[in-house]
C-alpha cells in the first residue's frame, strides 16, 4: 500500500510537471507569437508613417509633352547592375513659414514660400558621380506661363527673380522655369523646407565645415569664427541661410556656404553605419521623409529607397560643386544674369 501511494505520488509530480512544461511552452509560444505580431505592427505602423511623409507633385501631368526631351539611355558595360542612365533633379529648399517649426526657424510667420536654394543636380549613368549646379535666386529670367495649382495660369515674366517661380506657381513652376532656361530635362524634383533640413542634420548627429571667415549675419542668427565646427540642425541652416555676414553679402556667398554644406553631409551620411543601429535609421528615414515634397516618381519610400540604393557608389569626393556663371544685371546692380556663352555650354554638358 505505501509502495502503491508511494508510486502514484510520483506519477502525480511528473504529471504535474509536464503540465507546467506544457503551459511554459505554451505561454513562451504566445509571447513569441505576440512579440512577432507587435514587430509587424510596429514596423508597418513606421513604414506607414514613413510614407505618409513623402508629399507627392504631379509635375509631369502638370507639365506635358512641351518640355526638353529626355535623355537616351546610356548602357553601363563596366557596371552593368547599376542604372544605365544619367539623371537630372531639380533641388530645392523652401523658406516656407508653415508650422510652428518652420516659423521658428524661418525667422518669421509670413504666407507663401520662395526657393530659398536652388541645385540642378547631374548624376552620371554609373551613379559613381555627380554634379551639382547652384543657380544664384537672385538672377532674373523670363519665366514662362505656368499652369497655377488652383487652375489657370501664370503669365510671362521677363526679368523677373528666378525665386518668384516657385512663389507664384510651386514646384510645377519651378520645374519649367528651369528646363526653360537650361533645356535640360529635369527627370525628378525634390523640395525640403526648413524643420526637416534641421531634422536631418541632427539625425545624422550634425555636420562638421570649415569657414574660411568669421560670420557674423544678423538675419540668420549666426556667428561663427573663422575655423572648423561642428554644427547642430539649426546652427547648419542658419549657416545654410546666412549671405549678409560674408563676402560682399550677395547670394554667391550663401552657395559657397551651401555647397560645403552639401560635401558635409554627404561625408556625414558615409560614416553612419545605419544599418547595424535600426533605431538610428529610422530617425534618419524620418527626417529625410518629413517636410520632403517630390515628384510622383519618388514620392513613395519603396521609390525612394530604390532610388537611395542607386546611389551606393556615390561619395562626396566624386560630387562636383559649380555655380552657373552669372554677371552683375545691366538693369540691376543688386540681380544678375546667366553669363553667356559660358552658362550655356554649363548646362549642354549636362544633357
Amino acid at each position: 500500500m505505501f509502495l502503491s501511494v508511494t508510486g502514484l505520488d510520483g506519477n502525480g509530480d511528473e504529471g504535474r510537471e509536464a503540465g507546467r512544461r506544457t503551459r511554459a511552452l505554451r505561454i513562451a509560444g504566445l509571447a513569441l507569437a505576440g512579440a512577432l505580431v507587435l514587430g509587424l505592427g510596429t514596423a508597418g505602423w513606421a513604414y506607414w508613417h514613413l510614407n505618409d511623409n513623402i508629399t507627392g507633385v504631379d509635375i509631369d501631368n502638370a507639365l506635358g509633352d512641351n518640355r526638353p526631351p529626355r535623355p537616351l539611355s546610356m548602357p553601363s558595360p563596366s557596371a552593368p547592375a547599376l542604372p544605365g542612365e544619367a539623371l537630372n533633379i531639380l533641388v530645392l529648399g523652401s523658406d516656407s513659414r508653415s508650422g510652428r517649426e518652420n516659423q521658428r526657424l524661418g525667422g518669421g510667420d509670413s504666407a507663401g514660400a520662395r526657393s530659398d536654394t536652388a541645385m540642378v543636380v547631374h548624376l552620371d549613368a554609373g551613379r559613381t558621380s555627380a554634379t551639382v549646379v547652384s543657380i544664384p535666386r537672385d538672377t532674373l529670367v523670363t519665366r514662362p506661363s505656368c499652369p497655377r495649382p488652383s487652375g489657370g495660369s501664370t503669365a510671362v515674366a521677363h526679368h523677373s527673380m528666378f525665386n518668384s517661380a516657385y512663389a507664384v506657381g510651386g514646384p510645377v513652376c519651378a520645374v519649367k522655369t528651369v528646363e526653360s532656361m537650361t533645356n535640360v530635362r529635369m527627370d525628378h524634383y525634390l523640395e525640403i523646407d526648413f524643420s526637416g533640413f534641421a531634422k536631418l542634420v541632427d539625425a545624422l548627429g550634425g555636420v562638421t565645415v570649415t569657414t574660411d571667415e568669421d560670420i557674423a549675419d544678423e538675419d540668420s542668427h549666426l556667428r561663427l569664427k573663422a575655423g572648423t565646427h561642428h554644427l547642430d540642425g539649426t546652427q547648419a541652416l542658419a549657416l545654410a541661410r546666412t549671405r549678409h555676414g560674408i563676402g560682399d553679402g550677395s547670394d554667391l556667398g550663401r552657395i559657397g556656404l551651401q555647397q560645403k554644406l552639401v560635401k558635409a553631409l554627404l561625408e556625414q551620411i558615409a560614416a553612419q553605419d545605419l544599418l547595424t543601429d535600426p533605431a538610428k535609421l529610422y530617425r534618419v528615414a524620418d527626417a529625410v521623409t518629413a517636410g520632403l515634397t517630390t515628384d510622383t516618381g519618388l514620392d513613395s519610400l519603396s521609390e525612394l529607397t530604390r532610388f537611395g540604393q542607386s546611389l551606393r557608389g556615390l561619395s562626396a569626393s566624386s560630387v562636383t560643386t559649380v555655380t552657373m556663371p552669372v554677371v552683375r544685371a545691366p538693369s540691376d546692380p543688386n540681380r544678375v544674369v546667366a553669363e553667356q556663352p559660358e552658362a550655356r555650354k554649363l548646362w549642354e554638358s549636362l544633357r
